[in-house]
C-alpha cells in the first residue's frame, strides 16, 4: 500500500509493447527494474520500505511515505542520468482524464516525427487504448497498466526505458490522469507539462496548486470550446501565477490544431539541447 496515496503497490502493474505484433506483455510482478548489462538503471528488493511498530500510527505512515518517495527520488536520479547519457530527453504530461492528452500526443508524433525521434510511454489503469492511438500515429510506444495504481513511479518509467532503449530525441510519458498523486513521484523527467481543458473549470490552479506548482510548462487545452463553456482564461492565468512564476502557459486546441505551433516552438529546444548536452 503506498502511503502518499493509498493506491495499491506495484503487483498489478502490467507493461505492454506495442512494437510487439501479439501485443505480449514484458512485465514482472513486482515492478522490479533491473539491468541487463546495459548499464540501466536498476533496484534490489530489500526492506528499505519495511516499517517499524510505533506508538503513533501517524509517525508510522510519515516514515512509510518519506522513505517511498526517497527510494522513488534515488531511481528518479539514475533514470535521469541513464537518459542524459543517451542525449534523450524526457516530458511528464500530466493532466485528469480527458483533458486531451493523448490527443496532443497524436499531434505532435504526426508534426516532429520524422525529424525528430520521438518514443512514448502511456500510463493508464487498465487498456491500450491510448497506446494503440500513438502506436497508429507512428511512434514506438509502451503501455504501462497500473492497476488500482493512480501514478506512475521511477520504477515502472526505469522498466520501461528498458524496453524502449531510446537513443536520441525526446521520451514523452503520458501520466495517469489524476491531479494529485502525479505530482509527488519524479519519474527521472527533464519537464514537467500539465494539460488542462477549459471544460474543467478555471478554478483548478488553487485546488491542486502541488501539480500547478511543479509544472515547467501549462497547457490549456480545447480552446475552440471557450464560446460554449463558463472558463475565464485571465482568471487561471493568474491563479497559475499565484503557484508557480515560473510556468509559461500556452493555449491551443489539439483537435483543430490551434495554438499547436507555440506547443511545438517549446517543445523543440528540449530536443535541441539533447544534442549539445555533455
Amino acid at each position: 500500500m503506498c502511503a502518499t496515496c493509498g493506491c495499491s503497490d506495484d503487483a498489478g502493474v502490467r507493461i505492454v509493447d506495442l512494437r510487439n505484433a501479439d501485443g505480449h506483455a514484458h512485465s514482472h510482478a513486482d515492478g522490479h527494474a533491473h539491468s541487463h548489462g546495459d548499464g540501466h538503471p536498476h533496484t534490489h528488493p530489500g526492506g528499505d520500505t519495511h516499517t517499524h511498530v510505533h506508538p503513533d500510527p501517524g509517525t508510522e505512515t510519515l516514515t512509510l511515505e518519506t522513505r517511498i518517495l526517497a527510494k522513488n527520488d534515488e531511481l528518479a536520479s539514475r533514470n535521469r542520468e541513464w537518459l542524459a547519457a543517451r542525449g534523450v530527453r524526457a516530458v511528464n504530461l500530466m493532466s485528469s482524464p480527458g483533458s486531451g492528452k493523448t490527443t496532443l500526443l497524436e499531434r505532435t508524433v504526426t508534426a516532429l516525427g520524422r525529424t525528430v525521434p520521438i518514443c512514448v510511454i502511456e500510463g493508464d489503469q487498465e487498456t491500450t487504448f491510448d497506446a494503440d492511438r500513438i502506436a497508429a500515429a507512428g511512434a514506438p510506444v509502451l503501455q504501462v497498466n497500473t492497476g488500482s495504481g493512480c501514478h506512475l513511479d521511477a520504477t515502472m518509467v526505469a522498466e520501461a526505458l528498458h524496453q524502449l532503449d531510446p537513443h536520441d530525441g525526446l521520451v514523452l510519458i503520458e501520466n495517469v490522469g489524476n491531479l494529485v498523486c502525479p505530482a509527488l513521484f519524479d519519474l527521472g523527467e527533464q519537464a514537467r507539462v500539465v494539460i488542462m481543458s477549459v471544460t474543467e473549470g478555471a478554478d483548478k490552479p488553487l485546488k491542486y496548486p502541488h501539480i500547478f506548482g511543479a509544472a515547467s510548462l501549462v497547457v490549456v487545452n480545447k480552446i475552440d470550446l471557450l464560446p460554449y463553456v463558463d472558463f475565464d482564461l485571465d482568471r487561471f492565468t493568474h491563479d497559475v501565477g499565484l503557484v508557480n512564476r515560473r510556468a509559461h502557459i500556452v493555449t491551443l486546441s489539439a483537435t483543430r490544431g490551434d495554438g499547436l505551433d507555440e506547443w511545438l516552438h517549446w517543445l523543440a529546444p528540449l530536443h535541441v539541447r539533447s544534442h549539445t548536452a555533455g
